[in-house]
This record gives C-alpha cells, sequence and structure tokens, in this order.
C-alpha cells in the first residue's frame, strides 16, 4: 500500500504546531486513503516546541518525531527528515503556516503522474520579501538559469530522489540547489505564499548571507572568476601605473609630492589582494570542513519511530 511521508522542519514554533496539525488532518489525512507518516524534526528549539510535538505524538502514532541536539540549521534538519522518512515519497512541509496545506494532495497527484521531484513555485507572494526577489534574480543569472524567477520550495521527492540527495552528503551547500543540479523526471506546481500570521521568522541576515555564499561557492564559478578578473585588472592598472611614471621619469615630470598619488594605489592593492584572500579563504574553509567528516546533523532523541 502506498505511503506518504510528511516532513517537517521544526525551530522556534510551538504556538505553530497544533494549528499546522490540524490544518493538516482537515485538509490533507481526512482525505486520503494511503498510509502516512509525518516528521517532525526539531532543530534545537529553545521554546516549548519539542514538548507540543510530543503531545501531538501522544494523539497521532503516525507522528514520528526527531529531536537534534542543538540548532543544525533548516537544510540539515530537512535532509533529516527525508532521510529518516520511510513513505514512497516524502512532502516537505513548513511550519510556519505560509505555504497552503492543499499542495500537498496536488503534489501526490503529480507524483502519481511518475514524477521523481516535484517543485513549488510561488506565483505570488504576499509577504514580499527584497531578499528573496534579488537571491532568486542572482541564482538565475550566474548559477541556474531554469531558476523560477520568484524562487521555489522543495516540494515532493520519491524515494529514488531521496536517495540520491541523502548520497551527495554536501556541507556549506543549499539543498534547494542540490535537488536543481540532480536533475530527475521534475515538474512543478504554482501556490501563493501567506503572511505569516503566528510566531515570528528566524530567518535571520546572518542565515540569509550564509545561503547566498553556499549557493555561489557550492554551484557556480563566479567567486573564483571573479578573484581571476580582480587580479588582471589589478595587474593591468600596475602596468598602467609603471609605464606612466617611466615616461614621467624620462621627461622629468615626476614632482616631489607624490605621496598621495603612492599612498591611494597601496591601499587599492591592500584592498584587492584582501577581497581575493577572502574569496579563496571561503573555498579553503568548505574544503577543510568537508575534510573533518562531521556529520551534517546529530540525533538526540527519537519517538514513535518502530511505532
Amino acid at each position: 500500500m502506498t505511503k506518504i511521508s510528511i516532513v517537517i522542519p521544526v525551530y522556534q514554533n510551538e504556538f505553530n504546531l497544533k494549528p499546522l496539525y490540524e490544518d493538516i488532518k482537515e485538509k490533507f489525512i481526512n482525505k486520503i486513503d494511503f498510509e502516512y507518516e509525518i516528521v517532525m524534526v526539531d532543530d534545537g528549539s529553545t521554546d516549548n516546541s519539542w514538548q507540543v510535538m510530543k503531545e501531538l505524538a501522544q494523539i497521532d502514532k503516525n507522528i514520528k518525531l526527531i529531536h537534534l541536539s542543538r540548532n543544525f540549521g533548516a537544510g540539515a534538519a530537512t535532509l533529516c527528515g527525508f532521510a529518516n522518512s520511510t513513505g514512497d515519497c516524502a512532502i516537505l512541509k513548513a511550519a510556519d503556516l505560509q505555504d497552503p496545506t492543499e499542495l500537498l494532495l496536488q503534489l501526490y497527484d503529480k507524483w502519481k503522474e511518475g514524477y521523481n521531484v516535484i517543485v513549488t513555485l510561488r506565483e505570488n507572494r504576499e509577504d514580499k520579501s527584497l531578499f528573496s526577489s534579488l537571491y532568486y534574480k542572482l541564482i538565475k543569472k550566474f548559477v541556474f538559469s531554469n531558476m523560477p524567477p520568484n524562487g521555489f520550495d522543495v516540494g515532493l521527492l520519491d524515494r529514488k530522489a531521496i536517495n540520491a540527495l541523502v548520497s551527495l552528503d554536501e556541507k556549506d551547500s543549499a539543498l534547494g540547489m542540490q535537488i536543481l543540479w540532480m536533475g530527475f523526471k521534475s515538474t512543478a506546481v504554482k501556490y501563493t505564499r501567506k503572511i505569516r500570521k503566528i510566531g515570528k521568522s528566524q530567518w535571520t541576515f546572518s542565515k540569509k548571507l550564509k545561503l547566498v555564499l553556499d549557493s555561489f561557492y557550492s554551484f557556480s564559478a563566479l567567486p573564483i572568476t571573479l578573484v581571476t578578473i580582480i587580479g588582471t585588472l589589478s595587474v593591468f592598472a600596475s602596468l598602467l601605473w609603471a609605464i606612466s611614471l617611466f615616461i614621467a621619469k624620462i621627461c622629468g615630470n615626476i614632482p616631489v609630492s607624490g605621496y598621495t598619488s603612492i599612498i591611494l594605489f597601496i591601499l587599492f592593492s591592500f584592498g584587492t589582494i584582501m577581497l581575493t584572500l577572502g574569496i579563496l579563504g571561503g573555498y579553503i574553509w568548505r574544503i577543510l570542513n568537508a575534510s573533518r567528516k562531521r556529520p551534517l546533523y546529530i540525533i538526540e532523541e527519537k519517538i514513535n519511530e518502530n511505532d
């Protein structure tokens, strides 16, 4: 019999979880005639999320709970949920209630048509975000030309795609970009992203910046190309500077008061060197992090694992 897994990463969502479960029960569980499981992964929440999750697991034995030892990030929690799911396919559901639950049935219908990966396209969004708009434009231009203008969310992966995703075992990477990179037979369903009504988003500036860096370092040659361009321009500028000084020397036009121009050139060269070292350092850090072979996440506790 067909079994569907619903993966829900949880971080600081104590007030969303019960309304979320009731919404899933009303709009999905009560309308299906196949097996299901809900895999909730607590990504080191410091609020009352874990306790609420345990209360829900008492109500519904199809809810599997995983508690991570600390906050590893949404990507790691999502991957943990997929890796511990047992369904023929798994659907990612955000805990913030901003994505309509009706999408679950649409994703399931698309999966029955034979697709391995179904993403959800943000046709419109009530919570306008300058960062998201700029981020997806940059990704479309420099990384994946097939990136939708308003971006996408991970929707449904079948077992083949889940196994491939878990096997990648990439650190400091962007989960959505990995799914685009994998390929497989894919399609999309469109939706309108709602405004968050309960709780506060934990999508901080530092997390946004990390997503941008991970996306470009992992899936684009742009950073290292930028280093090459900067280095070439610096050499070219230095050459022009040397030629101009040589001509001025021959013509006897080198004034004694050249302190300002020399200092400006030194500062420019120093800034260029530091920028290129910073970009190269980003690659070196990722090599070091991968060489440690540390797990992407550590599971502290599981509930209803074998039920």
